[in-house]
């Protein structure tokens, strides 16, 4: 009797943006590839309406990290996403917004190419774009800013350091990542480098989500109005834009009959 053998089963790991967290904004792509998968490795972040989609047939593992808080260690997050696939397990890593914006995306593709394991990148809708959407602007505008920034408000050493004189000019637009915690530093800095205290700042909590808030401030009144709102969902900070007047009569109407 002739026997037959079975080549192992290749495991293969999606890195799939999740967007802002309105499951209408996923794509089309990313939802393929949660039908696809075993298990769904996600982020603290990711919304309930999302999660509920990846695990509709897929094992969901959170493994979020929490900003100067308890965290999985990257490291650990590398070796599983390793082993679930050399087990021959499909695997999606699901990252909150575009996971190639601030996403650690490299750590781990670096990981995956060491032990041989193929992968892809499914882009997502990035918090900016979303909380750019949400207040009625554009990142970018002709004879106001002909660029604009990406940053994060803290790195592995801590608050992160930038070209502050360079954004503390005026017209400089700015979209902060996770600025919250590092808002009084940001402010601290950019008024030591010349910043126009009535430059607008604008934070925008859970964008796209239905219990999204709006924040509008100015760099003066930055850290101050930020502690009075006590927020406590994820927020993008905008420096140099301000909500559209459209948007910012809306949000007065909503708080009126709220």
């Amino acid at each position: 009797m002739q026997q037959t053998h079975t080549a192992p089963k290749t495991g293969h790991v999606d890195f799939v943006g999740a967007g802002p967290g309105d499951p209408d904004l996923l794509t089309v792509k990313a939802v393929a590839a949660f039908d696809r998968a075993d298990v769904v490795l996600h982020d603290r972040l990711i919304s309930d309406a999302i999660l509920q989609i990846a695990g509709r047939s897929a094992r969901l593992i959170d493994v979020g990290k929490a900003g100067f808080g308890p965290s999985w260690r990257q490291e650990d997050i590398d070796a599983l996403l390793v082993r679930l696939a050399v087990e021959g397990q499909r695997v999606v890593r699901l990252k909150s917004g575009d996971a190639t914006v601030f996403g650690r995306l490299d750590e781990e593709i670096e990981a995956l190419d060491a032990a041989g394991i193929s992968w892809a990148i499914i882009p997502g809708i990035t918090a900016a774009s979303a909380a750019a959407a949400s207040i009625g602007q554009s990142l970018t505008r002709r004879g106001r800013n002909s660029s604009v920034r990406f940053l994060t408000g803290h790195d592995m050493q801590g608050f992160a350091d930038h070209d502050w004189t360079a954004l503390a000019r005026p017209g400089s637009v700015a979209a902060i990542y996770m600025g919250k915690k590092s808002a009084r530093f940001i402010q601290g800095r950019l008024l030591m480098h010349g910043a126009d205290r009535a430059t607008p700042v604008t934070l925008i909590e859970n964008a796209s989500r239905p219990d999204q808030r709006i924040l509008e401030t100015t760099l003066d009144r930055l850290a101050s109005d930020l502690s009075q709102a006590d927020m406590t969902g994820p927020a993008l900070m905008f420096y140099g834009l301000a909500p559209r007047a459209a948007v910012r009569a809306a949000t007065e109407l909503k708080k009126e009959h709220a």
